[in-house]
């Protein structure tokens, strides 16, 4: 299985376009132990040929242009990109849908609740629906994923739900102190590769380490893990 770290940064990226902190002035100089970062995002593919996209930064079109695996390979439109898994519906997650436009064909996984939410807002309908899969995600085990052509990845997601708060422009102040937080509003995923039985977690966004995952992720020989608050 191989991964690539698209990038690493929080939302707003480092440095941010509107912060003058002495850490994001020392990016802006070009300090060597400031470097420069996109927000986070992850690609991971079991055959180095297909790759599954883990959250659509707003970054993203600058981390493909810079990540040569996720270029197009053949023909006058192409895409190595088959797949894309959102783990919850902040605009530092999804933006960067709006960058897979073209009418280019591959699945788009999330919760039925982060789905629900692309689907009330017209901006995502330039993803056409006839040309990519919008596929729900369940807490009920693995999923396999697959490609526009249906064919199988290699790879699985085993989703949890992890514990944050409905996206900051969904906020219901109405609903109490969660603003109308879901369960689906904010998830982790254990990736498999079916192939060598190798796997990883990524667990961004999290807004505090629970007991339970705490345990899940104990003597994982990879985690990728974001805290928030």
């Amino acid at each position: 299985m191989k991964v690539i770290v698209l990038g690493s940064a929080a939302g707003g990226g480092f440095p941010q376009w509107n912060c003058n902190c002495e850490n994001c002035r020392r990016a802006r100089a070009n300090d060597p132990n400031a470097v420069a970062r996109t927000q986070s995002s992850l690609a991971v593919s079991a055959n180095g040929a297909r790759w599954c996209l883990l959250n659509a930064s707003p970054d993203l079109r600058q981390q493909l242009e810079r990540t040569p695996a996720l270029h197009p390979q053949g023909g006058v439109r192409d895409s190595p990109i088959a797949s894309v898994v959102l783990t919850n519906a902040d605009v530092d997650h999804v933006g960067g849908l709006l960058s897979l436009r073209e009418s280019q064909p591959f699945v788009l996984y999330a919760t039925r609740r982060v789905l629900d939410v692309l689907a009330r807002n017209p901006v995502f309908d330039v993803l056409r629906r006839d040309v990519v899969t919008r596929v729900p995600l369940d807490f009920d085990g693995e999923m396999v994923l697959v490609g526009p052509d249906g064919a199988s990845l290699g790879l699985s997601v085993e989703p949890f739900a992890v514990p944050g708060k409905v996206a900051l422009y969904l906020e219901d102040p109405s609903s109490g102190p969660g603003f109308g937080t879901d369960s689906e509003d904010t998830i982790g995923l254990k990736v498999h590769d079916r192939n060598s039985d190798s796997f990883f977690y990524y667990v961004p966004a999290c807004a505090r380490l629970s007991e339970d995952i705490a345990h899940r992720i104990a003597g994982a020989p990879l985690v990728f893990f974001d805290g928030t608050t």
